[in-house]
């Protein structure tokens, strides 16, 4: 059997403070399962958890789709505000899911390394990327703020466009690394991803 066609017993499997999903599913998760199979993506714990909001699983899959596929902004400043956010939070969960993907838009490991300290290490970003990590640190430490300064240094490497896209990556997974803290979701099996989408 692949790796990607599910059993019983993992769909069932329980994997937060939740109870554990029951059989047979509900139709509208029946179908997002298969959708993910057909794409060859793991069954993740976010995605069990999900699951018990059948109907606000299903809305929230375009908006995921999006921040993955449809933004123009390089994906490497996105995943440098999804990690940066989630080591803010604490969500390992998160962390551990988008540090590979960090990697794969082009980061360095030493860049990957010293992200939770990256003021005490700006050599080893560039100036877009300080842009978008000093706008990231303010917005996540300072309940929404964000200096005039370091807004100019946004707008002066990005378009208004692309400083929406990398807001909107932010904000959505600051709420998500909430969202699978509270419900205390357990890490996923290392090899188990979430399908990478576009870069």
């Amino acid at each position: 059997m692949s790796d990607t066609n599910y059993t019983d017993e993992e769909i069932t499997q329980k994997v937060s403070r939740l109870p554990p999903l029951t059989l047979p599913l509900d139709p509208i998760i029946a179908e997002l399962f298969e959708e993910t199979r057909k794409r060859g993506g793991h069954l993740l714990n976010l995605h069990k958890t999900n699951a018990h909001a059948p109907r606000l699983s299903r809305a929230k899959k375009p908006l995921t789709y999006a921040l993955r596929n449809e933004c123009d902004v390089a994906r490497i400043y996105r995943e440098l505000a999804i990690c940066r956010t989630a080591q803010i939070v604490g969500c390992d969960y998160e962390v551990n899911h988008h540090l590979p993907l960090l990697l794969m838009a082009g980061a360095s490991q030493a860049q990957a390394d010293a992200l939770p300290r990256w003021s005490e290490h700006k050599e080893l970003y560039d100036e877009k990327q300080l842009a978008v990590l000093a706008m990231t640190e303010e917005m996540m430490t300072q309940k929404g703020e964000i200096s005039d300064a370091t807004f100019s240094a946004m707008e002066k490497h990005f378009s208004a466009q692309e400083i929406v896209e990398i807001l909107y990556n932010s904000t959505t997974y600051y709420g998500n690394g909430l969202f699978m803290k509270a419900l205390r979701i357990v890490k996923d099996e290392p090899h188990k991803k979430a399908a990478p989408g576009k870069f």
